[in-house]
C-alpha cells in the first residue's frame, strides 16, 4: 500500500488530498495525512534505490536555475540534467552568484563522481566563473536558446508545485524535488521514441523493478 501511494504521488502531480480520493475509488481507506508521512518517510529512499541502477550520466551537462517563492522570500532552485534529459541533482539556494554555482557543481561533482565534456548553461555569468574555478577542463557553452533542454525538466516539478499550492519551506522545496526527479522519469519512458508493444514491455520491466525497490514483490510471494 505504501509503494502504491507514493508510486501515484511522484509519478503524477496530484495533492495528497487527490492521491487519498484516488485510493479511496479503488477500495483503499487511507488518510492523506498517511500519504504525506510515508511520501516523506519512503521517497528519497526509493529514489535513490532507481538511481543506483542507472548507468552513468552523459558527458554533456545543462544546469539552470528558476526562482520559487516560499513564505514570500525568493529563493532559487539550482537543477542540472544531462543530454538524455536525466536530473543529476537540485539544490535550493538563496541566491545565483558566483559562490552559489561554485557549491553547487562542488555537490554535482561529489555527486555524480564524474566531470563533464561540456556544460551548456543560458546567459547567466555566474555559472561560467564558477566553471573556470571548479571544472576548469570541462568546456562551455553559453546561449539563452541552447538551454531549453533544462529549462523543460523544470516543468513537471512546476505543475507538482501548482498542485502543492507552493512550498512551506526550503526543506521541503529541497526534499519533494530530490526524490520526485529519482522516480517520476522511472514511469515515463520515452514513449515517443517506442512502439506500442515495446512501451508495454519496457513499462513491464520498470513496475518489477519498482516492486523489487519497494518490496512489493518479496510480500506477494511471502504470501
Amino acid at each position: 500500500m505504501i509503494s502504491h501511494c507514493a508510486w501515484r504521488y511522484f509519478r503524477f502531480p496530484l495533492s495528497f488530498r487527490e492521491v487519498e480520493e484516488l485510493m479511496l475509488a479503488r477500495g483503499v481507506i487511507v488518510s492523506y495525512g498517511s500519504v504525506r508521512r510515508w511520501c516523506a518517510k519512503c521517497g528519497q529512499a526509493y529514489a535513490g534505490a532507481l538511481r543506483r541502477r542507472r548507468p552513468r550520466p552523459g558527458d554533456k551537462w545543462h544546469p539552470d536555475e528558476v526562482f520559487i517563492k516560499i513564505n514570500d522570500e525568493l529563493k532559487y532552485r539550482w537543477r542540472t540534467v544531462d543530454a538524455d534529459g536525466t536530473v543529476l541533482d537540485i539544490l535550493v539556494q538563496s541566491r545565483r552568484d558566483k559562490a552559489a554555482a561554485q557549491r553547487f557543481f562542488h555537490r554535482l561533482l561529489k555527486k555524480t563522481c564524474s566531470v563533464p565534456r561540456v556544460i551548456v548553461t543560458d546567459r547567466l555569468h555566474s555559472c561560467g566563473a564558477a566553471r573556470r574555478e571548479v571544472m576548469p577542463s570541462a568546456g562551455h557553452r553559453s546561449h539563452q536558446g541552447l538551454n531549453n533542454r533544462a529549462e523543460n525538466s523544470q516543468q513537471p516539478t512546476r505543475r507538482r508545485e501548482r498542485a502543492r499550492k507552493g512550498f512551506r519551506s526550503t526543506g521541503g522545496a529541497q526534499r519533494f524535488p530530490a526524490a520526485f526527479r529519482g522516480i517520476s522519469p522511472h514511469f515515463r519512458p520515452h514513449r515517443h521514441l517506442m512502439t506500442a508493444p515495446g512501451y508495454r514491455t519496457e513499462m513491464t520491466i520498470r513496475f518489477t523493478i519498482w516492486d523489487q525497490i519497494t518490496g512489493a514483490a518479496s510480500r506477494s510471494t511471502a504470501a
